[in-house]
């Protein structure tokens, strides 16, 4: 009796029979209501040289190659553009403190028409301005000017994450970093730069992120990175706060990164898009739109963005970035 009662509970065991269920997935949100709208502000803008289109929206991305090189740079571009079938209006790319602006495959897009933004990530704060890296910072604005077309740099973007709080110190300290680093760039005539200050929608829910705004004349478009990952939620609901607050100055919007992960699955994820569509066009503040199309190493489903590979939602993309909206 004691080794068949001992067999049923192996069996139980392996089964599962003798575990918790797992805990049922969230209830989706209803993504068929209107898009969330705010009071837009109409412009006129004060963009810098890298001007906003009149009607619709730019579209542009981060495309994760399979290996940072210049060829794969410009295989990973190629092939997004192919699948899309069309040309981004601009490219993302992103650059250490010490990573020259201007590399080869920078050049070769260039060349080829595109337009770039930069996401620069600079360093301490109250290292900026005890004057450490002066020297770098000159060379970088060098750097920029000799591209000799307005690039949209984004610098030092989600200042407002927690985990960049040893080196931002404080909203006050990030400020002083910007216009002073804004002030070498114009003795070095870097004027070609459009200065993006792009903080978090979290940032915004919390309420944290405004304390680093440089003011609106220190920046020429206002941005912010939004993405369904541990919470799924409508875009418009998610970014909400950010375009209210938005709303009140008189520059444009880029939207720097935007992505629904692979946890939600494809229904959810084409959903998502077609909403984030939608609230694009409802709020034409938005000038400018860029997806990041990346699973980033070592990240669970829930920070995996790329749409490649999942039929569904790449259509839902597909419609999204055809639409003519987006090609102004």
């Amino acid at each position: 009796m004691g080794k068949r009662l001992l067999s049923v509970l192996v069996v139980l065991l392996l089964s599962g029979c003798g575990s918790e269920e797992p805990p049922p997935p969230p209830p989706s949100p209803d993504l068929s209501a209107p898009p969330r709208a705010v009071a837009v502000n109409p412009g006129p803008f004060e963009a810098g040289p890298f001007e906003p289109p009149s009607k619709g929206a730019y579209f542009g991305a981060w495309i994760k190659p399979d290996e940072l090189t210049h060829v794969g740079r410009l295989t990973a571009v190629g092939e997004l553009e192919r699948s899309m079938g069309r040309r981004l209006d601009f490219i993302n790319t992103y650059r250490r403190f010490d990573q020259m602006m201007g590399t080869p495959s920078d050049q070769a897009f260039l060349a080829d028409g595109d337009s770039l933004m930069i996401s620069w990530a600079t360093g301490d704060n109250r290292s900026i301005l005890a004057g450490e890296h002066d020297d770098l910072i000159r060379k970088q604005a060098t750097a920029i000017r000799k591209i000799r077309k307005p690039v949209l740099l984004r610098m030092r973007w989600e200042m407002d994450r927690p985990n960049l709080q040893a080196t931002m110190w404080s909203g006050e300290d990030f400020i002083a970093a910007w216009r002073y680093v804004r002030k070498m760039f114009r003795e070095e005539r870097a004027d070609n730069v459009s200065w993006v200050w792009c903080p978090t929608a979290e940032g915004f829910i919390r309420g944290d992120a405004p304390a680093f705004y440089p003011g609106d004349d220190q920046v020429d478009w206002t941005c912010v990175d939004v993405y369904a990952g541990f919470d799924f939620q409508p875009i418009g609901t998610l970014m909400g706060p950010f375009l209210d607050w938005a709303a009140q100055r008189p520059k444009p919007i880029v939207i720097g990164e935007f992505g629904v992960a692979k946890a939600w699955g494809s229904e959810s994820r084409a959903a998502w898009l077609k909403d984030a569509e939608r609230t694009f066009k409802a709020n034409r503040q938005i000038k400018a739109v860029a997806y990041f199309e990346s699973d980033p190493e070592g990240n669970g489903p829930n920070q995996q963005f790329q749409l490649t590979g999942d039929e569904r939602a790449f259509r839902a993309f597909q419609r999204l970035v055809q639409d003519p909206y987006f090609n102004p």
